[in-house]
């Protein structure tokens, strides 16, 4: 089965091992893959952007 192309939060959340707060205080200090805000309020994130954060994260810590 093909992954999706966007994926929910908690998908992310699950993915990277990390809580909610922690993910929203990461997020204010300005990192993290870029979101989607869907029109009912609920946030997605496409799976090509949340790989090309993890790949730049490798290349910062090369």
């Amino acid at each position: 089965m093909a992954e999706p192309a966007t994926l929910k939060l908690s998908d992310v959340l699950r993915e990277l091992g990390m809580s909610r707060p922690a993910f929203y205080r990461m997020r204010t200090r300005g990192y993290g893959p870029r979101l989607i805000k869907l029109p009912n309020g609920q946030l997605r994130c496409r799976r090509a952007d949340l790989d090309a954060w993890l790949t730049s994260l490798e290349e910062t810590a090369a």
